[in-house]
């Protein structure tokens, strides 16, 4: 088979381009916490120098406009994808010296702006490479493979670390599981060398094309912050998530921490299995589920049940914790309980979103809703190790609990039309 006619067959690009596309994210977001945490960093530490890598997504719409202007989607697919193999090559190199932290940390830096680079030319690829038929056909597996990549990423390879952590010392066994990485994302970048399409209209723009973009994208702010209810909406994006984005950087600490230091003692292995398959399955089962209900009574007629999954499961970890060493089955039900809430209660928050940017210029107001999200998980995780050291897990975690209460306040200020979200 030539290779003009692999890049022609979808199902020869789109699953693995969504799994490049989640693997990096996942690196950043999840794993780093894991790692860090086995390495010996504080709480307050690790949560503080992993959410500032939020920052490329919650910047991105200032750069996504001009991808296109400079190449074509296709070569910064390529482009980034080689630089992200080379930042988890980085890391690998970085772990076992004695500057392992700033290293590290760089090449984290590094990969934080290649994916949410990629994410952009993905998508744009993704609209581009395929008709209109094509995009609805492929999008359940996009979603699949990208689930695949949390897999992978948050499970496979946090129990391959904790199976070399058996044999190694711990930061060579993390050092070889980026080197994994590294050398599956290049081998995804030869891959799609040969099987990413060409598409006619992924073609660079005209010089002098810039100013234009820039009037596009002042335009989409004013736009985004001119909408009605816009000071209620915001106030939706960054805090509905408020409670999630200080409990996500410290689940995975507990659940690792030792016992004396109220954790639960969990190895590395059993971390990955626990979030990186029970806790997948729980919250692709919530997501599907919520899509579902959605689909039939409308967005608002779910919102309130859906307020009430994403924040009463978070009592699971205050059970945790005043437990003290609770079997590996109770573990596994208590994080599928939680995630199975998480992604229930998530689709309501997704599809304010969606509803939010309706209208004039609605993809770009939805990068800036999506920058917002982003923001909204950045700010509340910085303070969460250290609020987590201060108290102690049994009590951060019961603050987590009361901080849903500003999830339940700016979810009553929203305003949604009774009929967005059903069938028609």
């Amino acid at each position: 088979m030539n290779k003009e006619s692999i890049s022609s067959k979808p199902y020869a690009w789109v699953p693995s381009l969504y799994l490049a596309e989640a693997l990096p994210y996942v690196a950043v977001m999840v794993i780093a916490t894991t790692m860090y945490k086995r390495l010996g960093l504080s709480n307050t530490d690790l949560a503080l120098y992993t959410s500032w890598l939020y920052l490329p997504w919650v910047i991105k719409p200032l750069w996504s406009p001009f991808i296109a202007a400079v190449k074509t989607e296709r070569w910064w697919v390529l482009l980034m994808q080689l630089l992200i193999g080379a930042g988890f090559a980085g890391i690998a190199f970085t772990l076992p010296t004695a500057f392992w932290l700033q290293g590290s940390l760089a090449f984290f830096w590094i990969l934080a702006f290649a994916s949410a680079t990629h994410d952009i030319a993905a998508d744009g690829l993704y609209i581009l490479g395929l008709s209109t038929h094509d995009q609805s056909l492929y999008v359940g597996i996009r979603s699949t493979f990208y689930r695949i990549g949390n897999i992978v990423g948050q499970g496979l390879l946090v129990m391959l670390a904790g199976w070399l952590e058996k044999s190694q010392t711990i930061s060579l066994a993390w050092s070889i599981s980026f080197f994994v990485l590294a050398g599956a994302f290049i081998a995804l970048w030869m891959w799609h060398n040969v099987a990413l399409p060409k598409p006619k209209s992924s073609t660079t723009r005209e010089e002098g094309v810039s100013s234009n973009l820039l009037n596009d994208f002042w335009l989409a702010l004013k736009t985004f912050f001119t909408k009605p209810h816009i000071f209620t909406a915001l106030l939706f994006m960054l805090l509905f998530r408020f409670p999630e984005g200080q409990l996500v950087k410290i689940a995975n600490p507990f659940l690792l921490d030792t016992v004396e230091a109220g954790g639960l003692a969990l190895s590395t292995e059993a971390v990955g299995f626990v979030y990186g398959t029970i806790g997948i399955i729980g919250l692709t089962i919530g997501g599907l589920l919520g899509g579902w209900c959605v689909s039939r009574h409308g967005l608002k007629r779910w919102l309130w049940p859906m307020v009430l999954s994403i924040s009463l499961p978070d009592l699971v970890y205050v059970y945790l914790a005043s437990a003290g060493q609770a079997s590996f089955l109770i573990v596994n039900i208590c994080v599928f309980i939680e995630q199975f809430g998480y992604g229930f209660g998530f689709t309501a928050y997704m599809l304010y979103l969606v509803y939010f940017s309706q209208g004039e210029r609605s993809t770009a107001v939805f990068s800036i809703c999506t920058a917002m999200q982003a923001l909204g998980m950045m700010l509340p995780g910085m303070i969460a190790g250290w609020m987590a050291d201060t108290l102690g897990y049994l009590n951060f975690f019961w603050w987590v609990v009361g901080c849903c209460l500003v999830t339940f306040v700016v979810s009553a200020l929203i305003k949604i039309d009774p009929s967005y979200g059903k069938k028609q």
